[in-house]
């Protein structure tokens, strides 16, 4: 054997093994392991988390639920009043009091985009390859000073997602999305941070999101999460008209 080849292989030997070549599985699977592991993930069968949405004069109590294998409900409390959106699995619908609505409406396949993804209470990212999703491990970039893993996460309808992960903490710290809607591309991005433990699982208690690049950013202050809550099925259903 070669004196170059024994060289290769000692250096091999000696790098540590954050400075080895990573697959995009290896670094998804440092990730759920980081958060609480696959098996506390998927212990979880309802969740819902509370936050407060606040901005100039007002401030909003923002409510969404999840329930295995794939509904969601989202409530916007402002003034006593609450915009419903749903999704049960097949349908997604929204109830909107703020526009003088009093009877649930039928949302369009463009529309409930958002329902369907924040419908899966894993993330698109746990098991993507099973949920027909590609993922792809695109080097390194920095987020406000931080050295992160970059994974660029194509759904299968074709939207993107383009994921953060601390090379230290494994936390995801920022989503890019390309999402098209009505024939055209919105892009938007979240920050997340200030990440505590809940029932073994680390979760993200502050929250920015907006449109990509504009530094004006909404603010999520997440107040309360909850797991495997009592939920029935009937909340996520649309409501008979009055």
């Amino acid at each position: 054997m070669s004196r170059k080849i024994l060289t290769l292989l000692a250096t091999a030997i000696l790098l540590p093994i954050g400075a080895r070549a990573q697959t995009v599985d290896d670094i998804v699977a440092k990730w759920v392991q980081a958060r609480g592991g696959m098996d506390k993930l998927k212990s979880v069968q309802t969740q819902r988390i509370t936050l407060k949405l606040r901005g100039g004069m007002f401030e909003a109590t923002i409510v969404q639920i999840n329930k295995r294998p794939d509904k969601m409900r989202q409530e916007f409390i402002l003034q006593g009043m609450a915009m419903v959106q749903s999704y049960d699995g097949k349908t997604g619908w929204q109830l909107n009091p703020f526009e003088g609505r009093r009877d649930a409406e039928l949302l369009s396949e463009d529309d409930m985009k958002g329902l369907v993804e924040e419908a899966d209470i894993d993330g698109p990212l746990v098991d993507y390859a099973g949920k027909g999703h590609k993922a792809e491990l695109v080097g390194h970039d920095d987020v406000e000073g931080t050295d992160c893993y970059k994974i660029k996460l194509t759904l299968k309808n074709g939207d993107i997602r383009t994921i953060y992960l601390d090379t230290d903490s494994l936390m995801e710290i920022k989503m890019e999305s390309q999402t098209m809607i009505r024939g055209a591309m919105q892009e938007g991005e979240t920050y997340f941070g200030d990440y505590e433990k809940v029932d073994g699982i680390y979760e993200p208690f502050a929250i920015e999101s907006g449109q990509k690049g504009n530094p004006d950013r909404q603010k999520l202050t997440v107040e309360k999460v909850e797991f495997n809550v009592p939920l029935d099925d009937s909340m996520f259903a649309m409501p008979v008209k009055h």
